[in-house]
């Protein structure tokens, strides 16, 4: 998966918003102001940090040694570093969905409504 097809991925989601924070180069993906993945452009290969279950981080990490990554600049434990070329679409998108849901999971009762309004 190429960087555009993944911002498209993010940018489907219900409430998603795209900033630069940071810098000119690092993307930013949140739902409702939180960060649910963090694209940074200039990275060669393609690269994403996507927040994740703390023992299926452990676990993909595993599975996809070296192509699955603690999280690069971010807790080791909550996020992961995605090389987007080396994964299968249908994993990608199966892992952006999971970040999605975590962070939708610990939104206050009055962002979910809100959120809800914007389906």
């Amino acid at each position: 998966m190429n960087i555009e097809t993944y911002r498209g991925l993010c940018l489907s989601k219900s409430g998603v918003t795209e900033e630069f924070p940071f810098d000119a180069d690092t993307l930013v993906f949140k739902v409702m102001g939180k960060i649910f993945s963090i694209a940074p452009l200039e990275r060669i290969p393609s690269q994403v940090n996507l927040k994740c279950d703390p023992e299926r981080a452990i676990e993909l990490r595993e599975t996809y040694d070296g192509i699955i990554t603690p999280g690069y600049h971010m807790s080791k434990v909550h996020w992961n570093t995605l090389f987007l070329e080396q994964l299968p679409t249908k994993l990608i998108s199966e892992l952006v969905n999971h970040s999605y849901e975590l962070v939708v999971s610990k939104l206050t009762k009055k962002q979910k409504s809100a959120l809800e309004g914007m389906i």
